[in-house]
């Protein structure tokens, strides 16, 4: 440029194209990057708080999880005496002398013993009587010592020691297998305990259930709260137990107020604040979160954004000569492999000779398009795995339900001298979990599904007799197609577990293909006592909107919710669960699944003509 300037003195200067390109690519580029930066600087700061927060509810909900898991676990306690058809017989014998000390000697204390030796958690457990020709057995009646800390366990008391309570006396109406509190009475805030209130009662005549005594079984609050660590949540936090009236009951972390006072009280302006209910103890679980750790680290988001702008400046102003010269030629190719990689194709690649700055960018455009498809590759398979994981999970929420139940009746049935139901039920048992593990596939041919469900009718017809009659009614045409197993076993448990109405109950289960010819159809019906519509609102609430139904509906709809999860998970959000319930009537259960073919066929001997 100088030389012509030189050699054409009268004409004025200019600058070239290249460099007017490269003037007006910094121009447009700068001002964007800081743009990019603000913006960047805005969302990651923005992410972090969120990302924050649902690290920290997550901690908080599995805290909350697990202390509702031991508070199970202490119910599970007060259900062996609560459920035992035995006790009420021999408790309400009024008879003194020899009949009083066999019943106390070989029922009570092997019974009372059993129930503490059953958890490995420290436990005090105090059965209050009715009949008080029975006698009191208990180690310490020192009220200013804790008798939990001295190793004791159990202890046989008359009911009239706490009929005057104020607590017994607003102990809630008897709702059989529901009515219990857990609640500090006595000495269980001055010691750190909680106790759970349950009273027992006569089930011979279900209309009147007449109390025939109460439990009290307490346990450490330390034992219940030993979940509640700072180190899940971070240094400098505290987390804090408040009850109803927002005392502080319990707490970790090094800042923590001292027990029983009031968290109205406390600063909490420079704290995060993170709350979970505790539903069976109407307490509150809180999370305080200093500010100062959310500043510190977007402090660094602030410095990370300003390094990298002014770092791709950097780049931007060395690159956009050389970028410039060639940009007008070539730019074209590279267009081109942009926009099909914005629509999706990802197998185009450019190629150009010799070796400058545009060659790497066709060998940087080839990686990316290369490094896409296996990300997307990767992503698919993640979220197969993920998909197949999360079904996983929900079919082991299943088994164990089931399971406790069956091995409850086999206990009875040992215990009543049934060895050849009790040998039957056992084998039922082993078929239907081998049918279960099915080699860990988690979809299978539905005539194996309606052999699981068989031998659950099995296992259940040792326990009901001819009080239950099952009926089946398959269109032979389904049953080699697949589905996802245990869909069916879940509704007849439940139907078993709630809808009797009398002491008989008939349910009918059909299968067949819909008219449009593309899904299956199961339907479990019941002639049982049905649901009201409160009921039914509950239940249909719990099973599409998990963890926000409260209530009686609430328990009802976990095993339903189970299953509809687990179809929608792998078949997809058009199919899963209906349900239809009248009272005095019965329930009808809809599951609609795809029409899907096994991979290999069944064998000739599994082509079972399931019907009625």
């Amino acid at each position: 440029m100088d030389k012509f300037n030189r050699m054409n003195p009268n004409k004025p200067m200019f600058l070239p194209f290249g460099m007017k390109l490269f003037i007006s690519y910094l121009i447009l580029i700068i001002v964007p990057i800081f743009i990019f930066g603000y913006m960047a600087n805005a969302i990651l700061v923005d992410l972090y708080g969120k990302q924050m927060n649902t690290n920290l509810t997550g901690t908080l909900t599995q805290i909350r999880d697990n202390i509702n898991y031991k508070l199970e676990d202490t119910q599970r306690l007060s259900d062996i005496l609560y459920f035992d058809e035995s006790m009420p017989l021999e408790i309400m014998r009024y008879e003194e002398g020899w009949v009083s000390y066999q019943t106390t000697t070989k029922l009570l204390i092997p019974k009372f013993r059993q129930t503490v030796d059953s958890t490995n958690r420290n436990v005090w457990m105090s059965v209050y009587l009715k009949n008080e020709t029975l006698p009191e057995i208990y180690n310490n009646d020192d009220s200013t010592s804790d008798a939990l800390a001295k190793g004791k366990h159990w202890g046989l008391f008359h009911l009239r020691r706490i009929v005057d309570k104020s607590w017994y006396k607003a102990f809630p109406e008897e709702n059989y297998g529901k009515t219990m509190v857990w609640q500090q009475v006595e000495d269980d805030s001055r010691f750190g305990r909680i106790s759970l209130l349950r009273r027992l009662v006569d089930t011979r005549n279900p209309t009147k259930l007449e109390t025939i005594g109460f439990m009290r079984i307490s346990v450490y609050l330390s034992e219940i709260f030993q979940s509640v660590d700072i180190d899940k949540v971070g240094s400098g936090s505290m987390l804090l137990i408040m009850d109803e009236n927002n005392r502080i009951l319990y707490g970790s972390g090094d800042h923590v107020p001292d027990i029983q006072s009031d968290y109205k009280l406390m600063d909490v302006s420079r704290y995060t604040v993170l709350s979970e209910q505790l539903p069976k103890l109407n307490w509150k679980l809180t999370a305080l979160i200093p500010n100062t750790i959310i500043q510190h680290e977007t402090r660094k988001v602030n410095i990370l954004t300003l390094v990298i702008c002014l770092a791709s400046f950097v780049v931007i102003l060395l690159v956009a000569l050389g970028v410039s010269r060639f940009f007008s030629k070539r730019v074209s190719k590279v267009v081109s492999v942009l926009n099909l990689f914005q629509q999706g194709d990802f197998h185009k690649r450019v190629h150009y000779k010799g070796n400058d700055e545009f060659t790497m960018i066709a060998a940087s455009l080839n990686k990316l398009g290369e490094h896409t498809e296996h990300l997307i590759e990767e992503v698919y398979m993640t979220n197969l795995k993920k998909k197949e994981a999360e079904l996983e999970t929900l079919q082991a929420q299943i088994n164990p339900h089931f399971l406790y139940n069956t091995l409850s009746s086999i206990s009875r049935l040992a215990k009543f001298g049934q060895v050849d139901k009790q040998h039957q039920m056992v084998m039922n048992l082993a078929k239907f979990y081998r049918l279960s593990l099915n080699e860990g596939h988690t979809i299978i041919a539905i005539h194996k599904e309606l052999e699981q469900t068989q031998a659950y009718i099995d296992i259940q017809k040792v326990k009901y007799g001819d009080r239950m009659d099952v009926d089946f009614n398959i269109d032979p045409s389904i049953v080699n197609f697949v589905t996802v197993k245990l869909i069916l076993q879940p509704f007849l448990e439940n139907a078993l577990q709630h809808a009797w109405c009398g002491d008989r109950i008939y349910i009918r289960v059909c299968g067949r293909l819909e008219e449009a010819g593309d899904s299956i159809l199961f339907e479990i019906m019941d002639d049982g006592n049905g649901m009201s519509q409160d009921m039914l609102k509950q239940v249909i609430s719990a099973m599409n909107n998990p963890g926000t139904t409260k209530g009686s509906g609430r328990g009802r709809g976990y095993g339903i919710r189970n299953v509809n999860e687990r179809i929608k998970l792998y078949f997809g959000k058009e199919y899963g669960v209906q349900l239809h319930s009248r009272p005095g009537i019965g329930t009808t259960v809809s599951i609609r699944i795809p029409l899907q073919r096994a991979k290999q066929q069944a064998s000739a001997e599994m082509n079972v003509k399931w019907t009625g």
